[in-house]
């Protein structure tokens, strides 16, 4: 360790040592076990108000990029949808080179209402297996808690 001197010429340590005794029962960091466990709830609930709070701001700023994506998606999709006009008046007049004007818009219609039949049942079958809309698996294993908290029936996890 280096010396220096004070200004009374006596020499001193430049680092001063750490104080190793134990704080003064004065000392404010020094608190009783009990009034520890007092603060022990506020402590608590400040934290989750706390975490509550981070969850809010990152959902919060997730969702805002989450809606600049849906918005690009829409815009995609309005394009699209005129694109497919285009595309069916295309098609139109394309059959039309070999048949009558009436017979091309009538086949681009019939192609157009079976692809809406298909689309439509698959989309049907599709909502009969998710109806009803209760988390089945949540619901059974929250029952599953309940009976083992209460001692009837054994837990598995």
């Amino acid at each position: 360790m280096t010396t220096t001197a004070r200004a009374t010429g006596t020499p001193r340590a430049s680092r001063e040592e750490p104080n190793r005794h134990s704080p003064s029962p004065d000392d404010p960091s020094r608190k009783s076990v009990f009034k520890l466990i007092g603060e022990l709830p506020g402590l608590v609930s400040a934290l989750i108000r706390d975490e509550i709070e981070q969850i809010k701001r990152e959902a919060v700023s997730r969702l805002k990029v989450a809606g600049i994506g849906i918005g690009l998606f829409v815009g995609a999709a309005v394009f699209g949808y005129f694109a497919l006009w285009v595309l069916i008046a295309t098609a139109i007049l394309g059959i039309a080179t070999a048949l009558p004007p009436w017979l091309s818009a009538l086949i681009v219609g019939v192609v157009l209402l079976l692809i809406a039949a298909v689309l439509g049942l698959l989309g049907l079958s599709r909502v009969k297996r998710g109806v009803p809309p209760v988390p089945k698996e949540a619901v059974d294993s929250v029952k599953d808690d309940v009976k083992a908290f209460k001692g009837v029936g054994s837990y598995d996890r």
